[in-house]
């Protein structure tokens, strides 16, 4: 059963669209500001969004933007806004196709079969591989050296985050938002934290890591190569 997380401050439309995706077959989970979809994305990795653009909090664009630093999760923006820059500006930000208001049950539905079509063709290889350490994307799995392991969720979501950008510095104030939310952008500890227990759980030796790399007074970097 594929996992819709709609987000919209409208709660007709959410009870709308949860009713209707249900009926459907789909497992809808929902949040209705820009912060709430950033954490149960999180807390729940979806298999597609519904998104709207105007958010009581956050701007859409910045949620789209926000996600697509550490998930490739289809995004379907259901916006009212009609303007071309506006749909110019979420495609750019990352969203893979975009519904205006008012829109028909039918075609919203097989624009949402269409996206999780794609991506599951897109992800059922999706692996990245260092030293001994193989990450499966998909499958949520690592192992090593052929033995699986084990991660903590906030573990692996930071994980996530640094493979799918190899050799890319990656702010300490961006890692600590995409992983922990809003409000722990200053949160230095926690990410040093679990820095540390990434690289003793996959580094060949945590303390000269060669993997997990620390820029510093800016952030991480993942770097692949031998």
């Amino acid at each position: 059963m594929s996992r819709v997380l709609v987000v919209d401050d409208e709660p007709p439309i959410v009870r709308a669209l949860a009713i209707n995706l249900r009926a459907r077959g789909y497992e809808v989970v929902t949040a209705g500001d820009g912060a709430g979809a950033l954490q149960q994305a999180a807390a729940q990795p979806p298999d597609v969004v519904v998104l709207d653009l105007g958010l009581p909090d956050l701007d859409g664009v910045d949620v789209i933007t926000g996600l697509r630093t550490w998930t490739s999760v289809p995004i379907l923006v259901l916006s009212g806004r009609s303007d071309s820059a506006d749909k110019v500006d979420a495609l750019d930000a990352g969203a893979d196709d975009y519904v205006t208001k008012p829109f028909g049950m039918d075609e919203l539905t097989a624009r949402l079969r269409a996206m999780l079509r794609r991506n599951t063709t897109a992800e059922s290889s999706a692996t990245v591989e260092f030293g001994d350490v193989v990450v499966d994307l998909a499958a949520t799995r690592v192992t090593r050296a052929g033995q699986e392991v084990r991660l903590t969720p906030t573990e692996w979501h930071l994980l996530e985050v640094l493979v799918r950008h190899p050799g890319r510095l990656l702010s300490q104030r961006q890692l600590l938002t995409d992983v922990w939310g809003p409000g722990y952008e200053t949160a230095q500890g926690n990410l040093r934290l679990y820095i540390a227990q990434l690289r003793r759980k996959l580094e060949p030796d945590p303390s000269r890591p060669r993997y997990f790399r620390t820029e510093p007074g800016m952030g991480y970097r993942f770097e692949a190569g031998p």
